[in-house]
């Protein structure tokens, strides 16, 4: 038996039906905006419930959370602020994540102004990994601003 060609109607409704977003570049961005943001913010309360109750970071695989930083100089309560204020910076870069994953322009100029902020805190926390997570978010967004919507 032959089997006939589609006709072209047919493969039109098949490509209606197929949608392959032109914004990908910027949902990978949105994600990593959202799991460093969710990431990161989501201990910052445990750690500093702990650090106010037994006066030491908690330790994980034997490093100590948000140390070996500058901030670590500052006293217990001074960090503890420094925590607080690294858990806002966190939920704006969920919010940014949130944005861009819609395909806001918004989120790209919030995404861009919070990377000066949050890297004060990398640095000052002894972050290693959020800086690397930067570079390429922050390289997908500026190689996709055209995808954005204003």
């Amino acid at each position: 038996m032959q089997r006939s060609a589609p006709t072209p109607n047919r493969c039109a409704k098949l490509t209606d039906q197929v949608d392959v977003p032109t914004e990908t570049p910027i949902r990978i961005a949105a994600v990593l905006f959202m799991v460093n943001g969710l990431g990161f913010g989501l201990f910052t309360v445990p750690v500093a419930r702990y650090l106010l109750e037994h006066r030491e970071l908690p330790r994980m695989f034997g490093f100590p959370l948000f140390g070996g930083g500058f901030y670590e100089t500052f006293g217990i309560e001074r960090f503890v602020v420094l925590l607080v204020a690294f858990l806002l910076v966190s939920i704006l870069e969920v919010v940014a994540g949130g944005l861009l994953w819609n395909g806001e322009r918004s989120g790209g100029i919030l995404a861009l102004a919070l990377l000066p902020v949050s890297a004060v805190f990398w640095l000052g926390f002894a972050l290693p990994l959020p800086p690397l997570s930067a570079l390429l978010r922050t390289a997908l967004i500026v190689l996709n601003w055209s995808a954005l919507r204003p």
